[in-house]
């Protein structure tokens, strides 16, 4: 874990870590629904959001937002470790899901699409309705149920040379599952070398960790608001041969452009704090100074973290029983699980997921039930369960705030 003074810096970085604006004193472990927000992305946005100037245009405001753009890009790719292909901004990361499958399924060659039972409903929805337009078979690869995922080997029993387009979730936001994206790009390719491969990386994001030129993938999309940015808009990196499909675009405009009007310059200049931010902590844990290797090690060290905050929730800490101890819960993929990304879900006997959530918050705990609905049905539904809590966890929570959790949960189960 984070030594304290370091944890105490993080924490400092960020908007609202122990209070809301709204309850006050409050433990936040909702970061699955949008993470906190560094004070950096606080005052950019406030700073560009009053410039009037558009880009595009020949005077030294415009040329002065184009740098920003062109240096968030830069940094786009240094964050996700993308040395070709394009990187551009939309309305959120779902928009942009819906966009890229929409351009990759009607372009690319004759063939089905393939998917998993445990994606988000956003590429799940995506895949199947432009599937259906383009007249192709969808095929549904389905996920361990016990786990929480879908595996290489689930992917390589359905996937066919004709294959044309598939798509891969990263980390469920639901279960808190990390898939084997390298494993299950490798078993595509291996039977189809040409299919499109889109990769839903919205949860995956503010673990860190993300190396897109070593996956071999053609598109990814994250939710910026999920890694410590704000809401309003969402990231898309594409391959080039996804560019040189047919693209929507105006006539007679650009070739291969992806953004269409004028984008929010500010939107951009946020993500460079993100990225600053992950090479800032990469500087403090390691001793790297190439920006790419103190994001990867500020990566490993989020993730040795929040592996520590989820082994102590589920089996405790000091003499506090952890989740996995406790009569009638129940934890959703299993107590032990390696692939698990900071995040416990979970059910208890005899209780609605409504009434824990409730009764966490009335202490001021935040959480959040996920209910059998069209977001989380997928994964809910097979295990006979009509909700659960979910506990979602950020490297900038801490030991004492897991303990507090734990003595919430003794006396609510």
């Amino acid at each position: 874990m984070f030594p304290d003074p370091l944890l105490a810096q993080i924490r400092s970085r960020f908007a609202h870590v122990e209070t809301c604006p709204f309850q006050g004193p409050r433990i936040f472990f909702e970061n699955a629904g949008g993470a906190l927000t560094l004070n950096a992305v606080v005052e950019t946005s406030a700073r560009f959001a009053a410039i009037p100037d558009n880009q595009g245009r020949d005077n030294p405001a415009a040329h002065a937002l184009m740098e920003v753009i062109a240096t968030a890009r830069a940094d786009m790719g240094t964050f996700f470790g993308a040395s070709s292909g394009q990187f551009f901004v939309g309305e959120s990361g779902t928009e942009l899901t819906f966009r890229l499958l929409r351009a990759m399924i009607l372009g690319a060659r004759p063939g089905p699409v393939l998917g998993s039972t445990v994606e988000h409903p956003a590429s799940r929805s995506a895949a199947r309705k432009w599937a259906e337009v383009a007249g192709r078979a969808y095929i549904a690869v389905p996920h361990d149920d016990a786990a929480g995922l879908a595996t290489p080997e689930a992917y390589a029993a359905r996937v066919t040379p004709e294959t044309a387009v598939a798509t891969v979730l990263h980390t469920s936001p639901v279960t808190g599952m990390g898939l084997d994206l390298p494993g299950i790009v490798a078993a595509i390719r291996a039977t189809a070398p040409d299919c499109l491969v889109f990769v839903d990386g919205i949860q995956h994001a503010s673990h860190g960790r993300i190396d897109i030129d070593s996956y071999g993938i053609d598109g990814y999309v994250i939710s910026p608001y999920k890694v410590f940015s704000r809401h309003g808009y969402g990231i898309a990196w594409v391959s080039d041969r996804v560019s040189k499909l047919r693209l929507e675009g105006l006539i007679g405009g650009p070739e291969e452009n992806w953004e269409m009007g004028t984008r929010d310059t500010g939107a951009y200049a946020t993500f460079s704090d993100v990225v600053a931010y992950f090479d800032w902590l990469g500087g403090e844990v390691s001793d790297e100074t190439d920006p790419r290797a103190r994001i990867l090690a500020a990566g490993d060290a989020i993730h040795a973290h929040e592996q520590a905050l989820t082994e102590a929730m589920l089996h405790g800490s000091g003499n506090l029983a952890g989740l996995a101890e406790l009569p009638g819960v129940h934890v959703v993929g299993g107590a032990e699980n390696p692939a698990r990304e900071g995040l416990v879900s979970f059910w208890v006997d005899g209780m609605a997921s409504e009434e824990v959530v409730a009764r966490l918050n009335a202490q001021g705990i935040r959480t959040h039930t996920r209910k059998a609905d069209h977001y989380s049905g997928n994964i809910l539904d097979p295990l006979g369960q009509p909700s659960c809590i979910r506990v979602s966890m950020c490297h900038y929570n801490s030991l004492a705030e897991v303990t507090a959790f734990l003595a919430a949960m003794k006396d609510i189960a």
